[in-house]
């Protein structure tokens, strides 16, 4: 499959939506939440080395965006394409975070936020991939 400027423009917004579900679910959201299933103090937020953090963030989310638009194909249709990353984020990304976090003893509180926000960012990306031009 060849991919046009277009689909790589499609690819960059919706790696960038994921910022802006994140910003508003680990925030005004579930940031409180979030904080206290995950053990993370304002303290040790503060100590991240935020550049760090955001860049391979916005790396991944290319990856991920990148990889659902040669899963729906470039011309798929709105509903195949919220549906399709919907399903990743639900049954794919979810189910597997479930597994670490088994494993590593993880509330399921802390699955609960983290795996709400991977599908809500996958379906997010869903729409613009499946809208854009």
């Amino acid at each position: 499959m060849e991919l046009g400027m277009m689909d790589l423009v499609s690819v960059v917004v919706a790696a960038l939506s994921s910022f802006v579900v994140g910003g508003l679910w680990y925030g005004p959201l579930f940031g409180k939440a979030w904080m206290k299933v995950s053990g993370i103090t304002e303290e040790k937020a503060g100590e991240a080395n935020m550049a760090k953090v955001m860049g391979l963030s916005f790396l991944l989310q290319l990856l991920a965006a990148g990889v659902l638009l040669m899963f729906i194909g470039p011309d798929a249709a709105l509903g195949f394409s919220v549906a399709a990353a919907a399903a990743v984020g639900a049954c794919w990304v979810a189910p597997a975070l479930g597994v670490v976090y088994l494993f590593a003893q993880r509330s399921l509180g802390h699955w609960a936020v983290n795996a709400g926000y991977q599908v809500v960012a996958f379906t997010l990306m869903g729409v613009i991939l499946g809208v854009w031009p």
